[in-house]
């Protein structure tokens, strides 16, 4: 067998509707779409969530709660065994995390969490750490200048 000689399985290639192409073909008059009503309409279908005039389910629920999410921070976390990827006595700040590819996404800041081992000594530039992370840092004799 070669590749030119591959070809679908059979049914499972299907000639497209061709909606509209006279009477003879099937699919003439009305393309397939009945006579009258809403489905028939140009334009047609219905919005998500729509009953058919009934009150729908999302108004009908009570709303209840507060969300922040327009206004929210996002927060970019990274790891301390992260920071291992930098050379000893570097300077961490957002730069140089973006630079690293450590955080790569739009975000409002940046927090240091304490997962992971540090044996450099670095100079931390970042405002939000875990404590966890201060210790591990501080333990692995760098320091946070924040």
């Amino acid at each position: 067998m070669r590749l030119h000689d591959t070809q679908p399985r059979p049914g499972a290639v299907k000639r497209k509707k061709r909606i509209g192409c006279g009477e003879s073909s099937g699919h003439g008059k009305t393309s397939c779409k009945g006579h009258k009503g809403q489905m028939a309409r140009a334009g047609r279908g219905i919005r998500p969530g729509f009953e058919g005039g009934q009150m729908p389910l999302f108004r009908r629920l009570p709303k209840k709660g507060f969300s922040n999410a327009r206004f929210r921070d996002v927060y970019e976390t990274v790891n301390v065994g992260d920071l291992e990827a930098f050379e000893d006595g570097a300077v961490i700040n957002e730069a140089s995390l973006r630079e690293k590819g450590l955080v790569n996404r739009g975000c409002d800041a940046i927090k240091i969490l304490g997962t992971g081992e540090l044996s450099r000594k670095l100079t931390v530039e970042i405002k939000s750490l875990s404590a966890s992370a201060r210790e591990k840092i501080e333990k692995a004799g760098g320091s946070i200048a924040a």
